[in-house]
């Protein structure tokens, strides 16, 4: 985890209240944030309704898409709790990399994944069917593992609340799927664990939809 002391804030920090919006989606962004304390709640409108997408905490970076592409705000971020953040603009960025090279890895790394896992995403979001999306987190979970294979079974450490953070689907309608799914016989569902029997059915069903998308 990135960790900065406490002189940064002097110069950097901001305090945000509970339910305080810090940032809108579609807005210009000029700064990024790394949280010192507290959570922030990432939030997406889909098809007319407000997902949440993420829930950040401390350690965690966002924003930084604005400082990397110049666009305009993909989503929007609201303090859960009391958060203090260390808040970085474009127009600093520069100056505070090459004071601090330690740093700059760090947020280099850091910027990598979450370009990743942002993209990765909103490739799961695109998707129409619930049952679909749930089989593409599974599917994205499984390949993070450097012994992935597609053969036999896979044991993927996870748990329907964490799937539907990433699908940006209720706690609930992931479990139905997840039952659902167990019913028939294509995992088996455990408290802190899915083993998917065939991970090639779920690739297969994923990217056939996927392509109906853009046909």
């Amino acid at each position: 985890m990135l960790e900065l002391d406490e002189k940064f804030f002097a110069r950097f920090g901001v305090d945000y209240s509970p339910n305080e919006i810090i940032f809108c989606e579609y807005e210009p962004g000029y700064e990024f944030y790394f949280i010192q304390k507290g959570r922030v709640k990432i939030v997406k409108i889909i098809n007319d309704r407000e997902k949440t997408i993420d829930v950040l905490s401390t350690g965690d970076v966002f924003g930084e898409m604005s400082i990397l592409e110049e666009e305009p705000r993909s989503a929007t971020a609201i303090a859960v709790d009391v958060v203090r953040v260390f808040k970085f603009h474009r127009d600093n960025f520069d100056t505070l990399l090459q004071g601090n090279p330690q740093l700059a890895y760090k947020l280099l790394l850091i910027f990598s994944k979450r370009i990743y896992d942002a993209k990765r995403r909103l490739m799961i979001l695109l998707l129409e069917e619930p049952s679909v999306k749930v089989m593409d987190v599974m599917i994205m979970l499984a390949e993070q593992n450097p012994q992935f294979d597609v053969e036999g079974e896979i044991i993927i450490n996870t748990t329907a609340s964490q799937i539907a953070s990433w699908a940006g689907m209720a706690d609930s309608e992931v479990q139905k799927e997840l039952t659902h799914l167990a019913r028939v016989a294509k995992i088996d569902l455990f408290e802190d664990r899915i083993a998917v029997k065939n991970i090639r059915d779920f690739q297969r069903i994923v990217t056939s939809r996927r392509k109906n998308l853009y046909s």
